[in-house]
């Protein structure tokens, strides 16, 4: 058997990501219902918490950055918080309770009825996001689950999905980065479109 070249797997990888991208346009509803739901949360003074490991830890800061700040909108700063930033916290936590409390015990600290968990994972699987998921739960938070390709217990377990069917990790977090951008442009068109007493100091676009 011929060895495949570095081109034959760069062109093989592109192709499976504009598939996988291509898939996103299924979704658009719901991320539209996400941003919405999380416009009357955000702009009613509720918050939103994300969780990820690796790559996916990137993701959740790099949503609730633009969130925090500004994606393209002018607009008042809304409450976001990406639980893998907290360093101290993070190890503090690992350190007394281990890895399965990580973000659940941070849930339980931040998050009060009426908010959004939003575990994002490539495999879905991941004992501290389950063990997260399930603690949101319990406090009355809702639970949103960006994943890779069903069957996965996250996505079970969450109250909504979206999720990636895709080959590889890679493919799957390459569409995830699109999600977290399509997700900004909802909340903040949907901020547009919300009663001014809702959001007093949000101007609208």
């Amino acid at each position: 058997m011929t060895a495949r070249s570095f081109a034959d797997e760069a062109t093989a990888h592109v192709f499976a990501t504009t598939r996988a991208l291509t898939d996103v346009l299924e979704q658009v509803e719901r991320i539209d219902q996400w941003g919405r739901r999380l416009a009357t949360v955000l702009g009613g003074g509720g918050r939103l918490l994300v969780a990820g490991n690796g790559g996916s830890a990137a993701h959740a800061q790099h949503l609730t950055s633009e969130l925090v700040g500004r994606y393209r909108d002018e607009r008042r700063p809304l409450s976001a918080i990406a639980l893998t930033a907290e360093t101290s916290t993070v190890t503090a936590v690992l350190n007394d309770y281990g890895a399965e409390a990580v973000f659940a015990r941070q849930v339980r600290a931040h998050g009060r009825p009426g908010d959004v968990f939003l575990a994002v994972s490539t495999s879905g699987r991941s004992a501290n996001l389950l063990q997260a998921a399930r603690d949101a739960r319990d406090a009355g938070l809702v639970v949103w689950a960006l994943t890779g390709g069903l069957p996965n217990p996250l996505a079970a377990l969450a109250d909504d999905a979206l999720t990636v069917a895709a080959p590889t990790t890679a493919t799957v977090q390459e569409v995830h980065q699109l999600v977290v951008h399509l997700l900004c442009e909802a909340i903040e068109h949907a901020l547009s479109t919300l009663p001014a007493p809702l959001l007093e100091g949000v101007p609208h676009a």
